[in-house]
């Protein structure tokens, strides 16, 4: 299995692929899409960048599946909006691919990689440089994408025992997201 992990942001969207081999990790590729080209006002022409540039990851790392982070409600909602909307050109680029897309709050993939949900974004760089065997830490967006697919190369495992055991597991329709989401 061939993981991508999707830090979504309007400026700086993080992505990480690794592969997956029984109970190990291998590092594939990481790093981020800016749309600081663009000017700050100009959201369709921002939106189509991180579109495009992660539509461009996918065709190049031909990944299995995609693990995205979970939108948090910010103090500021304007902020909160425009991350939004970010996250929706990702998850539409990622699906244009028919790959299949996991979600997981900043909490759940905290926990997966260091064992507890109120990690430093430099706990999570040195985390995710140590389980990935990597020579440097990787930049703070594609340390968070890195965890992503880590948080769900481990969570397969459990989706893969119950799906052995003839077990389901149903997508949540309502606002309460605090176990994540798969499609």
């Amino acid at each position: 299995m061939r993981v991508l992990g999707i830090d979504p942001g309007l400026q700086t969207t993080g992505f990480g692929v690794v592969d997956v081999e029984g109970p190990r990790l291998h590092y594939v590729a990481s790093g981020t899409i800016k749309t600081k080209a663009a000017d700050q006002g100009d959201l369709p022409t921002r939106l189509k960048i991180l579109y495009e540039g992660i539509r461009e990851v996918v065709e190049r790392y031909q990944p299995t599946v995609a693990s995205v982070e979970i939108v948090f409600v910010n103090v500021n909602p304007q902020s909160t909006l425009l991350l939004g909307q970010a996250r929706g050109a990702a998850l539409a680029a990622l699906v244009s691919c028919d790959l299949s897309v996991h979600e997981y709050t900043a909490l759940q993939m905290k926990k997966a990689i260091t064992g507890h949900g109120l990690a430093r974004k430099e706990q999570i760089q040195a985390m995710v440089a140590r389980l990935l065997q990597l020579p440097g830490e990787p930049g703070k967006d594609a340390a968070d994408a890195l965890g992503l697919a880590i948080c769900h190369a481990h969570a397969a495992t459990s989706f893969a025992a119950v799906a052995k055991a003839g077990g389901t597991l149903r997508r949540r329709t309502h606002a309460q997201l605090k176990g994540g989401r798969s499609y």
